[in-house]
Formats: structure tokens, sequence, C-alpha cells
């Protein structure tokens, strides 16, 4: 018995649907996709990396928005809630309900376990498409370690750095903007290390008895 082939939203129903709804969704090739609450960590460094931004952005002309912004990849109609947006000049909004933003220009994605994969893989790979985009930058809850992914002139490629360390400091690509990584990451209290396993351990069985 052939099964019943599920039937694919539009991008102009989902809006309808997600303007209604109570809990925020993504939409990628005809689904939508709720979006789960995030821990206290991640609400923390997400508060703290745009109180921050905002500090230092304004002289640029430039804004750092919240999660509640959704943004649009043009090209593929997907639709999600970035952790953090950066904006620079006017706004261009897919509609006049100006709510989906078209033209970010740096975007901040907090990883969690559940969402690293993702945030890597496929939604870089969309991020990658909106032509005004030129930086996106992983936070890491569990250990001060930012990835940033600066976009090159020739518009394919993308230079990628690593800052690790409290005591690193992460310098913007797209805006004159140095952020101490302890600023981010104010508060933020980082799980125990794991401990070692049996064949992780040093071995002592050569050392000398005291």
């Amino acid at each position: 018995m052939l099964g019943i082939a599920k039937r694919l939203l539009t991008p102009a129903e989902y809006l309808a649907r997600e303007r209604a709804a109570a809990i925020k969704s993504e939409y990628f090739r005809g689904e939508m996709f709720s979006v789960a609450g995030e821990s206290y960590s991640h609400v923390l460094l997400v508060s703290n990396f745009t109180t921050v931004l905002n500090n230092t952005l304004r002289e640029h002309g430039c804004h750092a928005l919240p999660s509640d912004l959704r943004v649009k990849t043009v090209s593929t109609s997907f639709y999600t809630y970035p952790d953090i947006v950066v904006l620079c000049g006017s706004p261009e909004f897919e509609d006049a309900q100006s709510d989906t933003l078209l033209n970010p220009i740096a975007i901040v994605e907090v990883l969690s376990e559940s969402s690293e994969a993702h945030d890597r893989g496929e939604k870089f790979d969309q991020y990658r498409r909106i032509e005004t985009l030129k930086e996106y930058v992983l936070v890491a809850q569990n250990k001060p370690h930012v990835d940033q992914f600066i976009r090159m002139q020739d518009g394919q490629s993308w230079l990628f750095t690593q800052f690790k360390g409290l005591e690193a400091t992460l310098n913007l690509g797209t805006i004159p903007v140095r952020i101490p990584l302890r600023e981010i990451y104010l508060d933020v209290l980082f799980p125990p290390p794991a401990p070692l396993r049996h064949d992780e351990r040093p071995d002592t069985s050569d050392r000398p008895e005291d």
C-alpha cells in the first residue's frame, strides 16, 4: 500500500502560521521545525555578547539584535532565528510586517550538543547564500572558545580563525571591534572536566618509590 505523501507548506503558509503561533519555528524545504528552549548558559552568553556588541557598534551605525528576529535566505526560502544578528545601515525586510530580515552583515550562534552539527553544517551552508553576510561566529558553551568565519573578497571562500581562553580577544572582521572573551563569558559557569578514563591516565609504574 502506497503511503500518503506529506503536504509541504509554501513560504507564505509558513509565515501565516508562524505569525499566529505562540512558539517560534524554523522553515526549510516545506516543513516547520519548532525552536526549543535554551539553557541558562546559552541565554547568558547571548545576553553578554549582545550587550558588548551594542556598547561598541552604535558608533559604526550598526546594531546587534537577539534571537526574536527572523532571518531569511532568499535563494532557498530558509527561515530561521539566529542567536544574534548584526545589522549595519538600513534593514531590508521581506514584507511590510518588518519581522523577517534579509540583509544581516554578521550572525552569531551559541553552540549546544544538540545544535552544533546543524550550526556548523546545514545552517552555515544556508547562511553562506546570504549575499550581505560577511561573518559567522560560533560560541562554545562548555569552554571559552570562539570560532570565526570571514567571507573573503572572492565571495566564496571563508577565513577560519579560533580564539581560545578567557585572555583571548575576538577581532571582528566586518567592523573594527575587539571583544575580550572574558566579557562574552562573564558569569558563565563551565562544567567540570570529565575524569580521565583508565587508558588515558599517565603510566606511573616505572617511577621510583619515595
